[in-house]
Protein backbone atom coordinates (compact mmCIF):
# COMPACT_ATOMS: atom_id res chain seq x y z
CA UNK A 1 0.00 0.00 0.00
CA UNK A 2 1.13 3.04 -0.81
CA UNK A 3 2.43 5.08 2.08
CA UNK A 4 0.31 8.08 3.72
CA UNK A 5 3.13 10.25 2.92
CA UNK A 6 3.55 9.06 -0.58
CA UNK A 7 -0.01 10.05 -1.32
CA UNK A 8 -0.33 13.49 0.33
CA UNK A 9 2.57 14.21 -2.25
CA UNK A 10 0.61 13.25 -5.46
CA UNK A 11 -3.04 15.56 -3.31
CA UNK A 12 0.09 18.67 -2.79
CA UNK A 13 1.17 17.98 -6.51
CA UNK A 14 -2.39 17.88 -8.06
CA UNK A 15 -3.69 20.60 -6.99
CA UNK A 16 -0.59 22.71 -7.67
CA UNK A 17 -0.59 21.08 -11.48
CA UNK A 18 -4.45 21.79 -12.26
CA UNK A 19 -3.41 25.36 -11.60
CA UNK A 20 -0.32 25.17 -13.48
CA UNK A 21 -2.77 23.47 -16.55
CA UNK A 22 -0.28 20.62 -16.74
CA UNK A 23 -2.47 18.21 -19.01
CA UNK A 24 0.55 15.76 -19.32
CA UNK A 25 1.67 15.50 -15.89
CA UNK A 26 -1.80 15.34 -14.03
CA UNK A 27 -2.12 12.61 -16.04
CA UNK A 28 0.70 10.84 -14.77
CA UNK A 29 -0.24 10.85 -11.48
CA UNK A 30 -2.81 8.13 -12.63
CA UNK A 31 -2.89 4.41 -13.18
CA UNK A 32 -3.38 3.70 -17.14
CA UNK A 33 -6.64 2.36 -16.21
CA UNK A 34 -8.30 4.90 -13.47
CA UNK A 35 -11.41 6.59 -13.42
CA UNK A 36 -12.22 10.11 -12.72
CA UNK A 37 -16.01 11.38 -11.79
CA UNK A 38 -16.73 15.03 -11.69
CA UNK A 39 -18.63 16.04 -10.74
CA UNK A 40 -19.75 12.89 -8.87
CA UNK A 41 -22.95 11.96 -10.88
CA UNK A 42 -21.71 12.23 -14.35
CA UNK A 43 -19.83 9.72 -16.52
CA UNK A 44 -17.21 8.50 -15.50
CA UNK A 45 -14.06 8.75 -17.55
CA UNK A 46 -11.75 5.94 -17.75
CA UNK A 47 -8.41 5.31 -18.91
CA UNK A 48 -5.41 7.72 -19.67
CA UNK A 49 -7.01 9.63 -23.14
CA UNK A 50 -10.35 10.19 -21.49
CA UNK A 51 -8.74 11.28 -18.69
CA UNK A 52 -6.02 13.58 -20.67
CA UNK A 53 -9.47 15.30 -22.50
CA UNK A 54 -10.46 15.86 -19.43
CA UNK A 55 -8.01 17.85 -17.89
CA UNK A 56 -7.01 19.58 -21.00
CA UNK A 57 -10.28 21.34 -21.07
CA UNK A 58 -8.52 23.24 -17.98
CA UNK A 59 -5.30 23.82 -19.99
CA UNK A 60 -6.07 27.13 -21.35
CA UNK A 61 -7.82 28.80 -18.60
CA UNK A 62 -6.12 31.61 -16.53
CA UNK A 63 -6.28 29.49 -13.12
CA UNK A 64 -5.48 29.01 -9.40
CA UNK A 65 -5.42 26.82 -6.79
CA UNK A 66 -4.71 26.46 -3.34
CA UNK A 67 -4.50 23.23 -1.29
CA UNK A 68 -6.84 23.62 2.28
CA UNK A 69 -7.10 20.95 3.75
CA UNK A 70 -6.62 17.02 2.93
CA UNK A 71 -7.03 13.66 5.32
CA UNK A 72 -5.74 10.15 4.35
CA UNK A 73 -7.24 7.11 5.70
CA UNK A 74 -6.44 3.49 4.41
CA UNK A 75 -5.14 4.15 0.79
CA UNK A 76 -7.64 6.90 0.23
CA UNK A 77 -7.09 10.79 0.23
CA UNK A 78 -10.23 13.01 0.92
CA UNK A 79 -9.36 16.64 0.11
CA UNK A 80 -10.79 20.26 -0.23
CA UNK A 81 -8.97 22.56 -2.41
CA UNK A 82 -9.98 25.83 -4.44
CA UNK A 83 -9.85 26.75 -7.93
CA UNK A 84 -10.34 30.22 -9.10
CA UNK A 85 -10.84 30.56 -13.09
CA UNK A 86 -11.09 34.14 -14.83
CA UNK A 87 -14.06 34.55 -16.88
CA UNK A 88 -13.99 38.11 -18.56
CA UNK A 89 -13.63 40.64 -15.59
CA UNK A 90 -14.90 38.27 -13.22
CA UNK A 91 -13.65 35.48 -10.89
CA UNK A 92 -15.55 32.34 -10.68
CA UNK A 93 -14.34 30.11 -7.18
CA UNK A 94 -15.31 26.44 -6.61
CA UNK A 95 -14.31 24.68 -3.76
CA UNK A 96 -15.07 20.91 -4.42
CA UNK A 97 -13.91 17.96 -2.26
CA UNK A 98 -11.88 15.35 -3.98
CA UNK A 99 -11.30 11.62 -2.96
CA UNK A 100 -9.30 9.76 -4.40
CA UNK A 101 -7.99 6.23 -4.42
CA UNK A 102 -4.32 5.25 -4.76
CA UNK A 103 -2.46 1.91 -5.57
CA UNK A 104 0.00 0.11 -4.00
CA UNK A 105 2.51 2.07 -6.35
CA UNK A 106 1.01 5.62 -5.34
CA UNK A 107 -0.48 6.32 -8.71
CA UNK A 108 -4.43 7.57 -8.16
CA UNK A 109 -6.74 4.48 -9.67
CA UNK A 110 -10.11 6.51 -9.18
CA UNK A 111 -10.97 10.24 -8.44
CA UNK A 112 -14.23 11.34 -7.30
CA UNK A 113 -15.18 15.01 -7.01
CA UNK A 114 -18.07 16.41 -4.84
CA UNK A 115 -19.27 19.52 -6.11
CA UNK A 116 -22.59 21.12 -7.86
CA UNK A 117 -23.56 24.35 -9.34
CA UNK A 118 -24.56 25.61 -6.21
CA UNK A 119 -20.94 25.46 -5.27
CA UNK A 120 -20.01 28.12 -7.72
CA UNK A 121 -19.15 31.41 -6.58
CA UNK A 122 -18.90 34.87 -9.25
CA UNK A 123 -16.75 37.77 -7.99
Amino acid sequence: MASAEQMRDVVEKYVKLVGAGATEEIVALYRADASVEDPVGTEQRIGTEAIREFYKILEPLEKTTELTTARIAGSRAAFLFTLRTKVGEQTLELSPIDVMEFDDDGKISSMKAFWGQDDMHMS
